[in-house]
């Protein structure tokens, strides 16, 4: 039964990496330190790069970052990409944010997105949500929810993108 769930959502990433491809939105959102900055300006041009949209109270979100950056080191010795995530938690959580992603020990970079303007550009509900951005900067894949285990399909598709 597992494994044909694996295969159903195999399957369903292999359909949503190649199924859509769109524009980075300029919509601002804030650094861990409170700078404003337009999100695609936050990718970097030339590399894939997995986002993660996350909240403070969403435990499968936690538990996605979690087994991401657990697994981070070598998944980048294997594959050239980077990781951030986007804190979708209202204004009044930032500090929870900030203080939490230290905690954590992430080293990656956390965006703030505290009024939901990039979630409403993005055209998703809820989290945990996450996307791949290509090279060419076009977002090529979108997903909502987590499943342990799930994270290895997504970087499956980081690497396939990162060799071409």
């Amino acid at each position: 039964m597992k494994k044909l769930f694996l295969v159903a959502i195999a399957s369903l990433f292999s359909v949503g990496v190649f199924a859509q491809s769109q524009d980075l939105p300029t919509t601002l959102v804030r650094d861990i330190n409170g700078k404003q900055v337009p999100f695609n300006e936050t990718i970097e041009k030339g590399k894939v790069t997995l986002v993660s949209f996350w909240a403070t109270w969403c435990i499968p979100c936690k538990q996605e970052i979690k087994n991401i950056k657990t697994k981070l080191p070598d998944w980048q010795k294997e594959a050239d990409f980077n990781y951030m995530t986007v804190s979708v938690d209202d204004s009044r959580a930032t500090a929870m944010v900030k203080t939490y992603s230290k905690s954590q020990g992430w080293t990656f970079p956390v965006y703030l997105d505290p009024n939901s303007d990039l979630k409403r550009s993005l055209n998703f509900q809820n989290v945990p949500f996450t996307m791949i951005v290509d090279k060419n900067g076009k977002i090529v894949f979108q997903h909502t929810g987590y499943e342990e285990g799930s994270e290895n399909l997504l970087f499956d598709k980081v690497k396939e993108l990162s060799k071409q």
